[in-house]
């Protein structure tokens, strides 16, 4: 009896962690940093001088507002598909964690702080808060990893590579132009 028990608290415990961890790893290195580099749509609704939190995250009912959030959403999509199969509480779990979790990170604007045994916990953890993530938005070459902040360092390789390649194409590109106009 316990052991049947063990079976089905055990995957509804590890599946949502493993959703977050993993989604949060696809959502960085395939939309947040790439988007950095090469697209419009998060800088101008996540990072916009005239925004804040609360206009972006909570109070703004904007279709490019939504859309961003789709998108960063979306690679959570591709481990939950997996993960159901393994246990379709964990993942709804993970989901509503998830979704908790993008609303707590934009509450600095709201002036809240987060106690010092929660920050301790998070810290522990990996775990991104607020603070963490609002330095992101003053700083938008650091910070990165919406969820875990392990990503982080990973991300801002990532993002040199990125402009790298920015950079070598759009030079390419105009070598060319210049070839095909002389």
């Amino acid at each position: 009896m316990l052991a049947a028990n063990l079976n089905t608290l055990f995957p509804s415990l590890f599946i949502p962690g493993l959703l977050l961890f993993s989604g949060d790893f696809l959502s960085t290195f395939l939309y947040h940093v790439p988007e950095h580099v090469f697209g419009r749509l998060h800088l101008k609704t996540h990072h916009s001088a005239e925004q804040d939190f609360r206009h972006y995250a909570v109070l703004k009912p904007d279709g490019n507002v939504l859309l961003d959030g789709l998108l960063g959403a979306l690679p959570y999509a591709v481990p939950s598909l997996f993960l159901w199969q393994i246990s379709p509480v964990g993942v709804i779990t993970g989901l509503i964690l998830g979704q908790i979790h993008v609303v707590w990170r934009h509450t600095s604007a709201l002036g809240w702080q987060t106690p010092p045994v929660i920050r301790w916990f998070c810290q522990i953890l990996r775990i991104t808060t607020p603070e963490e993530h609002w330095i992101h938005h003053q700083k938008t070459t650091i910070g990165y990893g919406d969820i875990f902040t392990v990503f982080d360092l990973p991300a801002r390789s990532w993002l040199r590579f990125l402009r790298w390649i920015r950079r070598v194409f759009c030079r390419s590109l105009w070598t060319q132009t210049n070839e095909f106009i002389t």
